[in-house]
């Protein structure tokens, strides 16, 4: 998206999408003050939790193979 290999957004990359588009470069201060102040957005952090994380796979592993492992030591 916008030529970025990953979909993080950070203050720097909005301010490069804002500069691509309108001219207009501007301070990273000016791009929170234009994302919180006027669109009204908010602070947000990725997960970091895998989208592929199965939770009872994880309760299976824990309850039957962490034990086998843990008596081999």
């Amino acid at each position: 998206m916008h030529g970025f290999e990953a979909d993080l957004w950070t203050l720097e990359r909005v301010g490069v999408v804002v500069e691509r588009v309108t001219g207009v470069m501007l301070a990273r201060a000016s791009v929170w003050r234009l994302l919180t102040g006027r669109l009204g957005w908010d602070l947000q952090r990725p997960r970091r939790q895998a989208v592929e994380r199965d939770e009872c796979e994880i309760v299976r592993w824990v309850a039957h193979e962490w034990p086998r492992i843990k008596r081999g030591r």
